[in-house]
């Protein structure tokens, strides 16, 4: 069981009844407080660096060792987790976007998470998608609406088949050209017009990342625009990877040991090489599961998202030990 290690993914942790989009797929502010408690009673958290010492066989992780990340730079973490973790002792490790803390503007995965949560009927949302589509057919060659529909509109872990298909159609099913401009109109119409305001709402800045790190957290790379690194070209790989890199030399982070925190878990043989090249000591997907240091590619590191653990000390009692589809979390 040593250098077995337990990943947890977090996004938005917030006082989220008391917000103004109460819809949002985020983790209660309360929850994260029990969630640390279930953690601390049945885990040892471990920080990056360990992760990193143990990865390459200098040293072993202590058993049930878990480490805690944050995806996306969020002004949540360092109001509401950062005071948490200094509290209990405990490292966090954090992956802001490049571009949405230098440039103030909202990245599209963002636009479409808060689209969505503004209470507006997914079905709405995908008419005004098809519209789009149909208006721009022609144009960029698209296929019928019911065909991508098809290909999209898989129901995953936690969204309904439509859900599923507005942010995949978004994120990567229609052609850059179009999408850029459609997620900002539905973002204006159903959102906000004052994007830089929400910006400086929703993200961290350079000056609070530099807090964190200043007290002993760990700052990765999240890439610059939030994109799938997957789909992209070699040349466009690298521009993303140097852009994010140049961004945490900036903030003060040692880049001898930098991690990658995939965004979207999308990432390809050819990524892989280029990190390697560049140096990342470690990769973190979204893949599911407990990584297993010994064997366990040290780029494609699987995670739980924090929905796999309890929210409460208490519901763990209660209920027996957490299991994925079955499965105990420490396999």
């Amino acid at each position: 069981m040593a250098n077995n290690l337990t990943i947890v993914m977090y996004h938005y942790v917030r006082p989220l009844k008391e917000s103004h989009y109460p819809e949002l797929k985020a983790l209660e502010l309360d929850n994260f407080r029990g969630q640390l408690d279930f953690i601390q009673h049945h885990y040892t958290a471990v920080t990056m660096e360990d992760v990193i010492a143990a990865s390459r066989g200098e040293a072993m992780l202590p058993e049930h060792a878990i480490l805690l990340t944050f995806d996306d730079g969020y002004r949540d973490h360092y109001e509401h987790v950062f005071p948490l973790l200094l509290e209990r002792g405990m490292q966090g490790s954090f992956f802001p976007p490049a571009c949405a803390v230098r440039e103030g503007r909202v990245l599209d995965v963002n636009k479409i998470h808060f689209t969505l949560a503004s209470r507006t009927n997914p079905q709405r949302l995908i008419d005004e998608i098809f519209a789009e589509m149909d208006a721009h057919r022609k144009q960029y060659g698209l296929l019928g609406n019911a065909e991508y529909f098809e290909i999209f509109s898989r129901e995953s872990r936690y969204d309904s088949a439509k859900v599923t298909f507005i942010k995949r159609i978004l994120q990567k099913g229609l052609p850059a050209p179009m999408r850029g401009p459609l997620i900002d109109r539905l973002f204006r119409q159903f959102v906000t017009q004052d994007e830089r305001d929400f910006a400086a709402e929703l993200y961290m800045t350079d000056t609070q990342l530099r807090d964190l790190l200043d007290a002993g957290m760990f700052i990765g790379s999240h890439g610059d625009q939030h994109l799938w690194l997957n789909t992209l070209s070699g040349e466009e790989q690298l521009r993303e990877v140097e852009t994010s890199l140049e961004f945490m030399a900036d903030l003060g982070v040692a880049l001898q040991d930098w991690v990658m925190c995939y965004p979207y878990g999308g990432y390809n043989d050819a990524l892989l090489s280029l990190l390697r090249r560049k140096g990342c000591a470690l990769g973190l997907t979204v893949d599911v599961g407990v990584a297993d240091l010994a064997i366990t590619d040290s780029l494609c590191l699987p995670r739980l998202d924090t929905n796999d653990l309890p929210n409460s000390l208490d519901a763990c009692l209660a209920h027996g030990e957490p299991t994925i589809d079955g499965r105990h979390l420490e396999a």
